[in-house]
């Protein structure tokens, strides 16, 4: 059980530095003055899921996932 448990600290910290970097690497929501002029509304905004920027946002949420039920798993196991 503490092999288990080292190894999932172990993969905890590195999707942790993993989902830190992810979000440094995305863009602020703000459209700033591009939204009032409509420019959030090209071609390029409308299909941001297919975009670099797309695929970041789901790796985060899929890391986000694993980090959680990571954190409940040695959160649980620490008690048990």
């Amino acid at each position: 059980m503490a092999v288990l448990r080292t190894v999932l600290t172990v993969v905890f910290i590195i999707i942790c530095v993993i989902i830190s970097a992810i979000v440094l690497l995305q863009e602020g929501k703000s459209a700033g003055l591009g939204a009032i002029s409509g420019a959030a509304e090209s071609y390029w905004g409308k299909n941001k899921g297919r975009s670099m920027e797309g695929a970041l946002v789901k790796i985060t949420r899929w890391l986000t996932v694993a980090f959680l039920l990571i954190a409940i798993v040695l959160n649980i196991s620490k008690f048990g």
